[in-house]
């Protein structure tokens, strides 16, 4: 049932996305119109991803979630970056940070630990995870903003650059460790015996084609979305900040969001972890660090530079989320704890 009310959204959605935005229609009607469509899309994004991870196992499950979900919001961000809104940019990979962690985690844990008491995933990963998250956001973030007090602009961004290879090498790097030199080391054999048994709902051919096809339509609709902000933010009142952080990063991963809640439903803790912290780690050490280096050659360039109140937003969510997983277990109150957590930022950077 809800997939058929999926289906129909979207063969709706995407055919009045293009003519609304042809014909000029109100931005707030075209606003609705775009987040919904992209909400139905990431349905699709989500049972193919789930078709996927049976056949390839959850970890490039989620891995494919995260970098398809993710290219999405990569391709926005190429197109506010060409335009000049720097402040856009940061304030929604803050964003991304926060919503994954807190929110994406919180609806998973909370949404899984309502149907069952208890909750496993793999504790190895969580607490690889735990170290790369707090290299990515405590030490690749705060450095540079606290070096950069001393600095020009040109060493800044000198820094900047060097920081985002560095990122970006070592997010290869773990890859390579988790999927080739230690795939499966520290995978319980339950698990591997649960995931044999599973039948995907798609054939991975027509899983693969679904993903792509439906990732071209979130980012043609995506960026059609980002010429709206200016307006519904005037209309209603909302900040620059508040739009980066909480509506474009909600809405740019609507995909992550709707599959990591639908696998936590599912009892399939490992792949609901992955997407959110996955994500997560995705945008830190891959997203931000390209968009850099993409940012040279556009008339504004990109540091990597945020705001204190984004910095310390992020570096608690990323220690909330270290406390809370490093056990390999989860339940309904730990949900509601990151949930709280995504609230209270939630009404700071509202009202800022």
């Amino acid at each position: 049932m809800v997939n058929k009310i999926f289906m129909l959204m979207t063969l709706i959605g995407v055919p009045l996305s293009v003519i609304g935005s042809l014909m000029h229609w109100s931005n707030i009607i075209l606003f609705i119109i775009y987040c919904l469509t992209i909400v139905a899309l990431a349905s699709f994004m989500g049972r193919a991803t789930e078709s996927l991870a049976i056949v390839a196992g959850p970890r490039i499950g989620g891995l494919l979630n995260a970098t398809f979900g993710n290219a999405v919001e990569l391709i926005i961000s190429i197109f506010s970056l060409k335009a000049g809104l720097v402040g856009i940019v940061l304030a929604s990979l803050t964003g991304s940070v926060l919503g994954n962690l807190l929110l994406v985690a919180g609806l998973s844990f909370f949404i899984g630990g309502l149907k069952f008491k208890r909750q496993t995933f793999n504790v190895y990963d969580a607490r690889h995870n735990s170290g790369l998250l707090m290299f990515a956001v405590i030490i690749a973030f705060v450095i540079p903003e606290v070096f950069s007090m001393n600095m020009n602009e040109t060493k800044t961004l000198s820094l900047s650059v060097g920081i985002s290879v560095i990122l970006i090498v070592l997010y290869l790097a773990a890859l390579f460790f988790k999927l080739v030199t230690h795939r499966g080391v520290y995978q319980p054999s339950t698990e591997k015996v649960a995931h044999e048994e599973e039948v995907p709902e798609w054939g991975k051919g027509k899983a693969i084609a679904v993903l792509f096809i439906a990732t071209l339509a979130v980012a043609y609709i995506s960026e059609r979305l980002v010429h709206t902000f200016e307006y519904v933010g005037d209309t209603l009142g909302w900040s620059e900040l508040f739009i980066g952080v909480i509506i474009v990063a909600i809405v740019g991963n609507a995909a992550e969001h709707a599959s990591a809640i639908v696998m936590a439903f599912k009892n399939k803790m490992d792949i609901a972890v992955e997407i959110a912290i996955g994500s997560t780690l995705q945008v830190a050490m891959f997203v931000l660090p390209v968009l850099v280096l993409v940012s040279l050659f556009f008339d504004t360039t990109m540091p990597l530079l945020f705001s204190w109140q984004e910095l310390i937003a992020m570096v608690s969510s990323v220690l909330l989320m270290v406390v809370i997983s490093n056990d390999g277990e989860s339940n309904w109150f730990e949900g509601l704890t990151l949930l709280a957590a995504y609230l209270i930022m939630g009404i700071g950077f509202y009202l800022l």
